[in-house]
């Protein structure tokens, strides 16, 4: 494919450090005009807001929603029909409402946004305070919850409470074929309504994202376009139970979302007594207090609830990405929790570029939008969002379809815009992991290299598992982002958790190095037990030795069974992606005392490496709380001693992709593929 650039919006750009081919983020002159669009006088001075619609499903469930209408100055909603966009929600239209007045209140909101977006502290725990804080000021709010611009300028709203939440009646069953046909019918719904000109969009962040991706595979006629934050493609893979290990995340977002289900909404409140409907929502909490959460712990204490392994409980969650026709935006982070989707779904979406965006940005799942709008930075998430639906939903020839397509911020560099993940320039490469001394990580419980070559003789390193980390940047992509107000071991200096660590270091690179898509470890490994618990990281290591996580990922070893149909091959066979089956019935038993290989998938990345950067691969025996042990395996690998055996015979490696060669001889490759 060949980028198309039009040269009158981006010819006088500055051209990012490190990033050949690709243009500048900030989308020049066309997402000027998108600002301004937003940004400026709207046809529409007010909006209207009614939050008592019900919305009765072809089961009889009544789902309640709020409908956000166009008014004149006298609050009189138009009598036009609209676009409508839709949020699909589980978090309560009550706490949306609560946003909604924070941000929306006189004098409150506005300096809420300003105090935000002047703190520009870059490290400690003031850094991380300021990170999160500056996304009130980039739109991400306007897309989770009640967006007043966008109606304003001529569209309609409806944010519906996922039936057995917020103010719906129902059971929560998180994401099932129910809740998606659910979806399916409120779009239909909203398309015959007055207020609507029979085209409408779905946005969300993170729950909405992934509902939003469900309805579009399930292909509404009236479904036109989505825009969706950090939605996932496989949330068993991603945080659900990754590398066969549960996330402490799950537990808490199940508590989270099953405590706002029992908050009454206070707008409708007293009409819903009076029609009965508070009982019929009341009896419905009762029969489900705690949706999914008994069933959750008994899998985690026994391995007796098929849920905690891959089962079709989660396949038939999962959205059918490879079925949506509708142009899809999606937006990510290289630490999200579900890190691994914004790339894969980009990947499976049959689409062409334009019609299928990507952005994806060094950050977390509690920061999209940080820093956006600023200079080489992507529009306001606002902005985006409206420029996307403008185009598909009002035919406006606003040109955000060539913006991106593949928008990315590099690790430790900068924003750019290009057509291609990975980067076309990079090529497969492979480093061995070797004992040689380097004398990089002496804080490390050993100090190895990365070297293109196998280790010479056999020799086996003991690691076993440690709580450091509790002070990491694991602990912070697990907390969704907030541990990275505790201080720099939570985001940008892992030296500390190294301290437990078999590190593996390579030689300084003298240019700047790009590391570019998917990548595998490889290790050959032992335990003393009959489980074996393995946590693994690539760094990025400065010249005053701050060590920099660049992705992770953890397998345990009974796990290690490949699915080839979904695992990613060069057309040489070689692995560069590794999608494992996690399944019960797939799990191999582990031999005390005798080395097994396994296949560690790391979340894809964009990073570069600067002149006198080295790449590191740390290798751990856990990482908690990030991934968590269900305890009959803890049973099976208590007393443990767990050791990486480097073998000639059988070489534990790291496969990337890069533009530089960090000492290593690509490997041969015509081009990579999924194997079917």
């Amino acid at each position: 494919m060949t980028l198309q650039l039009d040269h009158g919006d981006y010819a006088d750009l500055p051209r990012p450090a490190g990033a050949p081919g690709y243009r500048d983020a900030d989308g020049g002159s066309k997402a000027a005009r998108w600002r301004d669009a937003v940004d400026g006088r709207q046809p529409y001075p007010r909006v209207v807001i009614d939050r008592s619609i019900t919305i009765t499903v072809s089961d009889g469930t009544r789902l309640r929603a709020t409908l956000v209408r166009p008014a004149n100055i006298l609050g009189q909603p138009a009598k036009t029909a609209f676009p409508t966009v839709l949020n699909v929600n589980p978090y309560n239209r009550a706490v949306i409402d609560g946003i909604d007045h924070a941000l929306h209140a006189p004098a409150i909101g506005q300096s809420v946004k300003l105090a935000s977006s002047s703190m520009k502290f870059e490290s400690g725990p003031l850094g991380g305070v300021s990170r999160l804080a500056r996304t009130f000021g980039t739109g991400l709010w306007d897309v989770f919850g009640i967006n007043r611009n966008l109606v304003r300028s001529g569209y309609t709203q409806v944010i519906v409470d996922v039936r057995g939440t917020g103010s719906s009646q129902g059971r929560w069953e998180i994401l099932s074929p129910r809740e998606q046909q659910d979806s399916f019918e409120v779009i239909d719904w909203i398309s015959k309504q007055e207020w609507c000109d029979g085209n409408v969009g779905m946005t969300g962040w993170s729950y909405s994202a992934i509902n939003s991706l469900q309805a579009a595979g399930l292909r509404p006629p009236a479904l036109k376009a989505v825009f969706a934050v950090e939605g996932s493609e496989d949330v068993v893979r991603d945080i659900y139970l990754t590398g066969g290990m549960p996330s402490a995340f799950i537990p808490i977002w199940m508590g989270l979302v099953n405590g706002l289900k029992w908050l009454p909404n206070p707008a409708t409140g007293v009409a819903d007594v009076l029609r009965g409907d508070t009982y019929r929502w009341l009896r419905d909490r009762v029969k489900s207090p705690a949706t999914e959460i008994p069933s959750l712990l008994w899998g985690f204490l026994t391995a007796r609830d098929t849920r905690i392994f891959d089962d079709p409980y989660f396949d038939e969650r999962d959205p059918s990405i490879e079925n949506i026709t509708c142009p899809t935006f999606t937006v990510g982070a290289w630490h999200d929790l579900f890190g691994r989707s914004a790339t894969r779904i980009y990947e499976k979406l049959q689409l062409e570029p334009g019609r299928k965006q990507m952005l994806v940005a060094d950050g977390y799942h509690l920061d999209p939008g940080c820093d956006h709008g600023s200079a080489h930075h992507p529009p306001r998430l606002d902005v985006l969002e409206r420029a996307w639906f403008d185009r598909w939903l009002k035919a406006s020839d606003n040109g955000v379809d060539d913006y991106g397509p593949v928008t990315m911020e590099q690790q430790n560099g900068d924003w750019s815009c290009g057509d291609s993940f990975p980067r076309a320039e990079a090529q497969v490469r492979r480093l061995f992991l070797t004992p040689e001394y380097t004398g990089t990580a002496d804080h490390a419980r050993h100090d190895g290299s990365l070297h293109d070559s196998a280790a010479p003789r056999r020799r086996s390193l003991r690691v076993s598992p440690d709580m450091r980390g509790f002070a990491s940047r694991d602990l912070s992509q697990v907390t969704a982002g907030l541990a990275i107000m505790l201080g720099d071991a939570y985001s940008s200096d892992s030296r500390f958790q190294e301290e437990g660590a078999l590190s593996f270091t390579s030689e300084a690179v003298t240019l700047p190095t790009q590391i570019s898509g998917q990548m595998n470890v490889r290790l050959n490994v032992s335990t003393t037990a009959h489980e074996g618990i393995w946590a693994v990281t690539v760094n990025d290591v400065a010249p005053d030795g701050t060590s920099r996580v660049l992705t992770n990922g953890a397998l345990t070893a009974s796990n290690r069974a490949l699915d080839p149909s979904r695992s990613t091959y060069t057309r040489d066979g070689v692995l560069i992606d590794a999608v494992h089956y996690l399944t019960s019935a797939r799990r191999l038993p582990v031999p005390p005392d005798e080395p097994v290989r396994i296949d560690i998938d790391m979340v894809p990345t964009d990073a570069i490496l600067q002149p006198g950067h080295r790449l590191r691969v740390d290798v751990y025996a856990a990482s908690l709380p990030r991934y968590l042990t269900i305890v009959p395996d803890l049973i099976k690998a208590r007393r443990r001693r767990q050791q990486l055996v480097l073998d000639p015979d059988k070489p534990s490696y790291l496969t990337f992709q890069t533009d530089g060669d960090l000492g290593a001889d690509p490997v041969p490759v015509v081009s990579t593929r999924r194997r079917r």
